[in-house]
């Protein structure tokens, strides 16, 4: 039920995107399309669980016992610099049209501090492998589905009549309120 609760903590409650604020440029800039966002909310849950297994195996096997833990930034940046580049290596040789399609934002993936922020919540949390892992699949849910509901709503907006002043970010900004208003709905939430 721990595990669970994790999860859905991570997905829902504590959205890195909606509740916490991270992992905003690729959630504005990939978002306007369905298929987009799909495929790359994919390739984010996929490196923040690689990454939360290899952070997770770097602090709790090289950087604390050789007490050297001051280098956790450091050390957890060069990690998922290099995951990233094997994302888009591995892409490229499956599906050019999807590596095309992710275009400059698979390589932004390496920036998303959406990663970085998971790394670091998951040591100072002090949490277990399993629960790391869970906490890293849950927070790359939750970062897909605030994706697909921003692709989803762009795409209505697309054949929307939107006054001219709002069009492109303006009303791209004031959705993303209101979808990050809405998940606070869920705050009260204890698994």
């Amino acid at each position: 039920m721990e595990l669970f609760g994790i999860f859905i903590t991570a997905t829902l409650i504590n959205n890195f995107v909606l509740s916490q604020f991270l992992g905003i440029c690729p959630f504005v800039g990939v978002s306007g399309k369905l298929s987009s966002a799909v495929s790359m909310g994919m390739a984010t849950t996929f490196v923040l669980t690689m990454a939360a297994m290899v952070t997770y195996l770097v602090q709790h096997f090289i950087l604390l016992p050789l007490g050297i833990g001051f280098l956790q930034t450091v050390a957890f940046i060069l990690v998922i610099a290099a995951l990233v580049q094997f994302v888009e290596m591995v892409i490229k040789k499956v599906s050019t049209a999807l590596y095309r399609a992710l275009g400059i934002f698979l390589p932004l993936i390496t920036t998303n501090c959406a990663i970085m922020g998971l790394c670091i919540f998951a040591a100072m949390k002090d949490l277990s492998f399993i629960a790391c892992i869970v906490f890293a699949i849950g927070a790359g849910a939750g970062f897909t589905l605030a994706l697909v509901l921003m692709a989803g709503i762009r795409e209505e907006l697309e054949l929307a009549s939107v006054p001219r002043a709002l069009r492109g970010a303006g009303i791209t900004l004031l959705t993303a309120g209101i979808l990050a208003l809405s998940f606070m709905g869920f705050a009260g939430m204890k698994f």
